[in-house]
């Protein structure tokens, strides 16, 4: 796999921004500023992969994707740089502004069903009944290879890490990062971070199989939603994660308000579910060398409102 993600990462260059990493004086951890990425999310470069790899023909007829936010406005924006058409699935429960930002970008919007999984499968079977590309937000080898490149620029920037804390959802980041680092350093330990009221893949890694999860809300609107049957993260991620934390939603808005507070930085709840599972953590890696990825930036309305 870290032969695909370097392939991925020669193939994105010229389409995604190399994010930054700084030290955060609070705690001393290293912060991948993820969230600075064009679109506001990582999400950019697996869609990006992804869409680098099309034929012709395929890039002729379009792609199709499926999504609440980030993955959406990914594929946006790849597809419209490389002047191809797409169509975005999305649940009734998207966010008006996050689905207005997707149209913005070029790609046209289309409802289906209340919840996100019901949308992707809605997503798959227009694709294949017109003969596109559907690109999931994380079934699909291609875009965890995309997204692995952010291990890829983080193990050049803060080489010797201890430890990495990634939130998860579908488990294509973190598939991706783990992927990378289980290949170029296998000391590091890769750190899966859950909001308690959605901790889907944690629950599908113990029963060791993917299965239907019961979700309460959460402000960590990025990575809800139950997962695909037969996906291949649950693989990736059985062989990538080393320790599993999983964070309420008080941690996840002190998380935020913490870091608005102390670097004026603007985060989503997914990514402030990776700083939560650190800040609860923290004595266990004192001490260590320890990097959180700020997977994104884009909040909804109602989570900026629950954060203030």
């Amino acid at each position: 796999m870290i032969s695909a993600i370097e392939a991925a990462y020669t193939r994105i260059q010229p389409y995604i921004r190399e994010t930054p990493v700084e030290q955060w004086g609070v705690t001393g951890a290293y912060l991948k500023l993820e969230h600075l990425q064009l679109t506001g999310s990582f999400k950019l470069r697996g869609a990006s992969n992804k869409i680098a790899l099309l034929t012709p023909q395929q890039a002729s007829r379009g792609v199709v994707a499926a999504s609440n936010g980030n993955h959406g406005l990914g594929v946006a924006a790849a597809a419209r740089v490389r002047g191809i058409e797409a169509e975005v699935f999305v649940s009734a429960h998207v966010s008006p502004a996050k689905a207005a930002r997707i149209e913005l970008m070029g790609a046209r919007v289309r409802t289906a069903g209340e919840d996100p999984l019901t949308a992707e499968l809605a997503a798959r079977r227009a694709a294949e009944e017109t003969g596109r590309v559907f690109i999931s937000p994380y079934n699909d080898r291609d875009v965890i290879a995309g997204q692995g490149t952010l291990a890829l620029e983080l193990h050049r920037q803060v080489p010797d890490l201890d430890a990495v804390f990634v939130a998860v959802g579908g488990g294509g980041l973190i598939g991706g990062i783990g992927a990378y680092y289980k290949a170029a350093s296998p000391r590091t330990e890769i750190v899966g971070c859950w909001p308690e009221n959605s901790p889907v893949l944690y629950e599908c890694l113990r029963a060791g199989r993917i299965i239907e999860v019961a979700e309460k809300s959460t402000v960590s609107e990025s990575t809800s939603g139950n997962l695909e049957q037969e996906s291949v993260t649950l693989e990736y991620c059985r062989n990538a994660i080393d320790r599993c934390v999983l964070v309420s939603e008080d941690e996840i808005l002190a998380a935020m308000r913490l870091m608005l507070e102390t670097e004026h930085w603007l985060i989503e709840g997914a990514a402030a579910v990776a700083v939560a599972a650190y800040l609860k953590e923290a004595q266990r890696y004192d001490g260590r060398k320890v990097a959180i990825v700020l997977c994104g930036r884009n909040l909804s309305a109602d989570a900026l409102r629950r954060l203030l």
